[in-house]
């Protein structure tokens, strides 16, 4: 009886791609949002971004979603 036909490794389609930049992306925007109130000098500028921690912690979810569709297709290939 022969084996069955080795998966095949095709590249990662155009789709996929762009989910994987929209996602890192994303994430590096929500980490920018939530980091800049430790290390911004000015109080004003502090408390302004210290109001936006909601925007970049929904930034930085959405990014991990976009990078997690991705990955399980990825996986699931192997």
């Amino acid at each position: 009886m022969p084996l069955p036909p080795a998966p095949d490794r095709r590249p990662l389609a155009q789709a996929d791609k762009d989910l994987l930049f929209k996602g890192v992306t994303c994430t590096l925007i929500g980490i920018v949002i939530l980091l800049a109130p430790l290390v911004a000098r000015s109080p004003s500028v502090r408390e302004l971004m210290a109001q936006a921690a909601a925007v970049g912690w929904f930034a930085l979810v959405l990014g991990l979603a976009l990078l997690a569709r991705p990955a399980l297709q990825w996986l699931r290939r192997k």
